[in-house]
């Protein structure tokens, strides 16, 4: 198998035997999950540990990885969620799956902090958005952000938020057009 060549899926199946595939996973949805990481925490440090974390839990994890009908990033990304939480609960970010593998912290540097604060303030630009969906209701606000500016697709959401793929498209659905209802009411 060329690991360039071969789906997500792929990679993840050969990763426990194969580091150039999981090489490859990492190249291509690395940056998503650190900009999800920036998004969530709005510091570089917090982020790169964090992305470092989902990472390494995800190579311990592969073997464990069974395709469904749902893209192998939303499986990432739910290992993401489910590190975020963990942070958020603890007050720290936990290093049990590096240390696991015997993987050392991530040393970041002055330019790489840098790089990753430039990284959260181009998200914090697009995430303009948050500010006027603020005022949604939790469920709807969640949806519509994960949906819009994280540019989730449906099932994903769906996924993320323990509901059918037509209750996650009725969340961002309702929560768009109480959006453009506001918008309308303000240049009135």
């Amino acid at each position: 198998m060329d690991p360039a060549q071969a789906s997500d899926d792929e990679l993840l199946a050969a990763a426990s035997r194969d580091a150039d595939a999981f090489a490859v996973f990492y190249r291509r949805h690395a940056a998503a999950v650190l900009r999800y990481m920036l998004y969530r925490t709005r510091s570089g440090e917090q982020s790169a540990e964090l992305t470092a974390e989902v990472f390494a839990a995800a190579l311990a994890s592969s073997r464990r990885y069974r395709r469904t009908e749902l893209p192998a990033r939303a499986w990432l990304f739910g290992i993401a969620n489910h590190k975020l939480a963990d942070s958020r609960r603890r007050g720290r970010i936990a290093d049990r799956a590096r240390r696991r593998l015997g993987v050392e912290r991530v040393a970041v540097d002055d330019v790489a902090l840098e790089r990753a604060e430039e990284l959260a303030d181009l998200e914090r630009a697009r995430s303009g958005f948050e500010l006027l969906v603020a005022d949604l209701p939790d469920g709807e606000r969640e949806a519509v952000l994960a949906r819009v500016v994280e540019e989730q697709s449906y099932g994903e959401v769906a996924q993320r938020f323990g509901v059918s793929e037509a209750a996650a498209r009725k969340r961002v659905s309702r929560g768009l057009a109480k959006l453009a209802f506001w918008a309308r009411e303000d240049r009135a």
